[in-house]
């Protein structure tokens, strides 16, 4: 496992922008596939975006899509999530996850496939 750290949450007007960061501990950060998960409050955490260790394959929520970005800088060791255009509906707690995987393509979109969560970070979009 990893240790994750998410910064970057915030209050923003409906259609603002926000970059939400996760950094990892260790050395080997390139070998893990990366994902976003959010949770507002009564609700179940639901999948974001994810993005595979090293050849890019990326995949996203159809709430997110065309809306919200993921990357990563396997040289910082962080994976980052360019939200745009927010809407009051994208407030929630947004929690970084991490599985190592030995494939280059595995980017998971389940709760169930990631095993290293970050604390999580607040996102709150005014109307």
């Amino acid at each position: 496992q990893v240790r994750l750290v998410e910064s970057g949450g915030g209050l923003v007007q409906a259609g603002g922008s926000l970059r939400l960061s996760c950094t990892a501990s260790g050395r080997t950060f390139s070998s893990y596939a990366m994902g976003w998960f959010r949770q507002a409050p009564g609700t179940e955490r639901e999948f974001v975006a994810s993005i595979s260790r090293s050849d890019g394959n990326t995949y996203y929520a159809d709430s997110v899509k065309g809306r919200f970005t993921i990357s990563r800088d396997n040289a910082k060791n962080t994976v980052y999530l360019q939200m745009n255009s927010l809407k009051p509906g994208d407030t929630a707690v947004y929690y970084c996850a991490a599985v190592q995987s030995f494939r280059s393509d595995y980017a998971p979109t389940s709760y169930a496939d990631f095993d290293s969560w970050g604390q999580g970070t607040q996102v709150t979009v005014s109307s």
